[in-house]
């Protein structure tokens, strides 16, 4: 009974993780935003969806982690489910070394007191959230194939 729990709890937490990043891909690119826009928008981002991104990222990571030890006879799904774990502990390294940085910077600005490079920033910044998004992606693409696959094997 539990481990169905723990597959439908994984899929639903890796969705909402993967698509909320997936979401601000494809909806918020800054690189046309005038620098009030960029301020204004970039810093409501980062306070209304840091706790929640945070939280996400650590409970998939655990529940994957989980369904693979419960999954752990199945040496494929195993290993699968292993490698989606190291994807979401990727986009926690991304985002801990990647965007947090260049985000306290930017929660310090105004549009009076924008730095030179903020531009180079912005982009950066980008950059690592594509990246984040594309291993979170990743990592819901795997979950949903073992799903899958489990499927098929018990037919």
């Amino acid at each position: 009974m539990i481990l169905p729990v723990i597959r439908f709890l994984n899929i639903i937490f890796a969705a909402l993780l993967a698509g909320t990043s997936f979401g601000i891909w494809f909806g918020f690119d800054p690189a046309h935003y005038s620098a009030s826009t960029y301020v204004e928008q970039q810093q409501n981002l980062v306070h209304s969806l840091n706790t929640l991104m945070i939280a996400l990222v650590v409970i998939v990571t655990a529940i994957t982690l989980i369904s693979a030890f419960l999954q752990r006879k199945n040496k494929a799904i195993f290993i699968a489910l292993l490698l989606a774990a190291v994807f979401f502990i990727s986009c926690i390294v991304i985002t801990r070394f990647g965007n947090v940085p260049i985000q306290n910077e930017m929660l310090k600005w105004t549009v009076d007191s924008l730095p030179d490079n903020w531009t180079t920033l912005r982009d950066k910044w980008w950059s690592f959230h594509i990246m984040r998004a594309i291993v979170e992606l990743m990592a819901l693409f795997i979950i949903a194939w073992t799903i899958v696959q489990n499927k098929a094997l018990q037919k």
